[in-house]
């Protein structure tokens, strides 16, 4: 039996063979002594082994970043409907389907509610964080829908389904005059309806950042922060540029309903990459939700600043 036949037997594993005497043998040799070949090979030769490892650290980061696709963990965001002009009232809705292209009607419950629908332009305005509501015999999620401002917006799907969990996002294209007003600088604080919010923290590419936001109103801590999505507190982060969507978590216990909390709030973030990041803060008083923004610039670890953060015990959100 010649070279090719043997390889046809041995198929379903790695074939190796050492130079041309033993190619003109045949001789097939196990991956565990390729494996040893290989290592004792490069022993001597550590631009080689950082050479091998750099795809894998690549590849690991690349999984931490979520809501750049249509579909992952096996389920696809179908194409959306929704108004095609600003000013247009109508209804914006979709639907996720299974890998066999069945719409998922079943949703569980994570920071309070089946599913998160995140919109944003792609300069990073025209934010909204918002809850449609579920037909539960046509597995389509839907609500009413008035574009402010044309451009082109990325929708994002955060929602967990038999166990699993997944960000999907599609594109929308508005019509109407554009006016871009993507972030220029840093920006470390905000004033909505009258509460001004500050965050404080360095964010670390490859590495947990702890991040604290401290709200007052009149120079005054606000301690009146309310329980919002199971946390007194919800901030998102998006990677300018691409707008990956960045999983971000609440230090502290789910609150009790009745509980509040303030004025600082603090949360955990990964970032996979220096650069700038946009976030997003939700916070409840009265009853009324708020939304402050933020810009953020990451640097790479070995430039990070050499200091802890003050974020410690207090409760924070997803």
């Amino acid at each position: 039996m010649n070279t090719a036949g043997r390889l046809g037997l041995y198929g379903a594993g790695l074939v190796v063979a050492f130079g041309a005497a033993y190619l003109a043998a045949g001789a097939i040799v196990p991956d565990s002594a390729v494996a040893a070949w290989s290592q004792a090979s490069h022993a001597d030769d550590p631009g080689h082994a950082a050479e091998q490892q750099e795809p894998a650290d690549t590849e690991q980061k690349e999984q931490e970043v979520t809501g750049v696709t249509i579909s992952a963990s096996g389920f696809t965001l179908a194409p959306l409907a929704a108004p095609a002009a600003t000013g247009t009232d109508g209804e914006l809705a979709f639907r996720i389907l299974t890998a066999d292209g069945d719409p998922v009607t079943a949703y569980e419950t994570a920071h309070g509610k089946q599913l998160h629908l995140i919109v944003v332009r792609n300069d990073g305005t025209q934010y909204r964080h918002v809850h449609p509501e579920l037909d539960a015999a046509t597995g389509v999620w839907s609500l009413p829908w008035t574009w402010d401002a044309a451009g082109t917006y990325r929708v994002y799907t955060d929602f967990v389904s038999d166990g699993t969990a997944a960000t999907l996002s599609r594109t929308v294209d508005v019509a109407g005059t554009l006016t871009p007003n993507p972030a220029t600088e840093v920006i470390t604080t905000a004033s909505v309806d009258g509460f001004d919010v500050a965050i404080t923290g360095d964010l670390v590419a490859g590495a947990d950042s702890d991040l604290t936001v401290e709200v007052t109103r009149d120079g005054e801590p606000v301690t009146t922060l309310e329980p919002y999505l199971g946390a007194f507190g919800h901030l998102v982060a998006l990677r300018d540029g691409d707008l990956a969507y960045l999983h971000v978590h609440a230090h502290g216990d789910e609150p009790e309903p009745g509980d509040t909390a303030g004025p600082a709030v603090a949360f955990t973030a990964g970032v996979p990459t220096a650069g700038r990041y946009l976030l997003y803060l939700d916070f409840q008083v009265d009853g009324q939700v708020r939304t402050a923004q933020f810009v953020l610039d990451a640097v790479a670890s070995d430039a990070a600043p050499d200091h802890g953060s003050d974020g410690g015990d207090d409760h924070g959100g997803h």
